[in-house]
């Protein structure tokens, strides 16, 4: 497979859909950065440090900023109206396909079970399809992680006869199931 250089937007992206807002984090968002990811299932599902205090979502933030002044990941804030924040969106390059945009999520756990995380994928799905030229959207899940999964099939992807991904995260080796949307091929 022959990879090519991609560059993800690296201006403000804001989009909306389904119920929802996807826009930029900034400042006045770390207390609720703090909130959101300084949580046991955050931590136990994703890479993001714990605990997580605003020192943390302040050194967050800047990475995500460096990032995207890099092209190279696109980091929103899940809101209802624009406002205040109830989770985040990540898109990326796929490390494996650089021609694949990979979708990451995670919701504060206040806002757990209403649709956000399949909405939020739903609708950022839609843009890297008709504004990154993805040969596929995908999402890599913890194999054990059912409520990934069910966002996932949520948000219509289906789970690929892709080999599973070993990622190393918090010092523990993890086992991704890749999901696909779109021109994919689905597991058999």
């Amino acid at each position: 497979m022959e990879n090519r250089t991609r560059t993800l937007p690296t201006t403000p992206v804001r989009l909306a859909g389904r119920g929802i807002v996807l826009r930029e984090w900034d400042e006045e968002d770390i207390p609720t950065l703090v909130e959101m990811y300084d949580d046991p299932e955050i931590s136990r599902w994703t890479p993001v440090p714990s605990p997580f205090d605003v020192d943390a979502a302040r050194e967050y933030l800047g990475r995500a900023r460096k990032a995207r002044s890099e092209g190279r990941c696109v980091q929103l804030a899940i809101t209802a109206d624009g406002g205040q924040p109830q989770g985040e969106v990540l898109l990326f390059q796929d490390d494996l396909d650089d021609r694949d945009i990979e979708l990451a999520y995670g919701v504060g756990p206040r806002y757990r079970r209403r649709g956000l995380a399949s909405a939020a994928v739903a609708v950022a799905t839609e843009y890297a399809v008709q504004h990154l030229d993805a040969r596929r959207v995908i999402l890599r899940t913890e194999v054990e992680n059912a409520p990934s999964a069910a966002v996932a099939r949520s948000a219509g992807f289906v789970p690929t006869a892709d080999e599973l991904v070993a990622r190393e995260a918090k010092g523990r080796r993890v086992l991704l199931r890749t999901w696909c949307h779109g021109k994919g091929e689905p597991e058999s």
